[in-house]
């Protein structure tokens, strides 16, 4: 009894109203943001409505497990995503259903193996904090920008958010982003850009899909989908852990989010992977400021991220209901700290400064490459640059001949 009452205590003590939000927050941005993505994987594939339900249950829940988990154990904060790249593989994969669940689960097996082996951890600890700071700011960016873009279709909406980040930052700093999201949603409300039709109060039923493994679907989606998640999810991913001064063990990480997958895969969870653009908001100050509590923002998102899995089409259709301006706005605000922060650490040291810049621009600027994001090739073209004019050969030995 008292060895779940301590934690439990543990963590009501350190939950705070700013942390309730972050979580929820990065819920509401990781959903809006990429789920009609998602739907158009299930739909390319041949599910029927049944299984595509199936689908958000088994992401729910392989989201938010090990986000409590991982959070409650290292009592640091562990964001987990599906892999939004991976959706847009399956979205042209020219497979079966039957055959994609076995490649999602030879997907998941490398990744497993990558973490269970250490292989990529070793990766993430040659990469220097100055490289691993401007791959997330650049990761980030976009989303800043996106923010003051929405002010050209809802400038009021957009403005008075703005407004109150501003006031509430300083003021209130704590709780300057549940400001925003409770006037973009009030503003939102006042001038009718809610979409209450969107709800629908059904519950998520699993739906099992036997697998079947075959060389096409092997090749043409599983290796995609290993190489498109751990390049463009878990790099960032990592790197935002990192980049917010936490020393969370990679390998644990990775193989939990591989085993996940290869367990929920027949229910339709093809990818969950270590999040960096919503673990962003959960590692910064906005979720809290004392860097050992922000754990609980965490938490809280699995916890929300449950809540989408039991409740599916009602759950989906609320976060659908947000106008996508106020989801940007919310969403670009939160991350102006971590962005800022980021982008010092980068250029911070002079010895890494030119190819902490070049990793930045060229994860910011979104190109994609034989199915990889930018944020795999930032970390190539910053690694390239560094070793280039850092690189020093060994020096001639001296010719010496001894005499008689």
């Amino acid at each position: 009894m008292n060895l779940l009452l301590v934690p439990t205590m543990r963590f009501l003590r350190d939950l705070s109203l700013s942390a309730v939000v972050a979580g929820f927050v990065a819920v509401l941005v990781g959903f809006t943001s990429s789920v009609a993505l998602v739907f158009q994987a299930a739909e390319a594939l041949g599910a029927t409505p049944a299984q595509t339900t199936s689908w958000i249950w088994a992401l729910g829940l392989g989201m938010g497990l090990p986000c409590i988990g991982l959070s409650l154990y290292f009592r640091q904060p562990v964001l987990v995503a599906w892999s939004t790249p991976g959706a847009a593989v399956l979205a042209t994969a020219g497979v079966s259903m039957p055959e994609a669940v076995g490649a999602f689960m030879l997907s998941a097996g490398l990744i497993t193996l990558c973490g269970l082996t250490g292989w990529f951890a070793r990766v993430m600890n040659r990469i220097p904090l100055p490289l691993a700071s401007g791959l997330l700011a650049g990761v980030l960016a976009r989303f800043g920008m996106e923010a003051f873009v929405a002010l050209k279709s809802q400038p009021l909406l957009v403005t008075v958010m703005f407004g109150v980040y501003l006031l509430g930052r300083r003021a209130w700093p704590r709780y300057a982003v549940p400001a925003v999201l409770a006037a973009g949603i009030a503003t939102a409300a006042v001038l009718g850009l809610l979409q209450g039709s969107q709800l629908q109060w059904t519950l998520a039923v699993p739906v099992w899909t036997t697998p079947q493994f075959s060389v096409n679907a092997a090749i043409g989606v599983a290796l995609p989908l290993f190489v498109v998640t751990m390049a463009s999810q878990n790099l960032p991913g990592v790197a935002a852990i990192r980049a917010a001064g936490y020393d969370t063990p990679v390998s644990p990480l990775v193989a939990t989010t591989g085993l996940t997958t290869l367990l929920l895969a027949p229910f339709g969870a093809y990818a969950v992977n270590l999040a960096a653009i919503t673990a962003a908001i959960c590692l910064g100050r906005e979720a809290h400021e004392d860097p050992a509590r922000r754990y609980t923002a965490a938490v809280m998102a699995g916890v929300f991220y449950l809540l989408v899995a039991v409740a599916g089409g009602a759950v989906v259709g609320l976060l659908a209901a947000f106008p996508r301006e106020l989801v940007v706005a919310v969403a670009g605000f939160a991350l102006l700290g971590t962005i800022a922060a980021g982008l010092a650490a980068a250029v911070k040291d002079d010895r890494h400064r030119e190819s902490a810049l070049i990793t930045f621009l060229v994860t910011l600027s979104g190109v994609t490459l034989w199915g990889v994001g930018s944020a795999f090739w930032g970390v190539v073209a910053g690694a390239i640059a560094l070793v280039v004019q850092h690189y020093r050969t060994r020096p001639a030995q001296p010719d010496v001949t001894v005499k008689p």
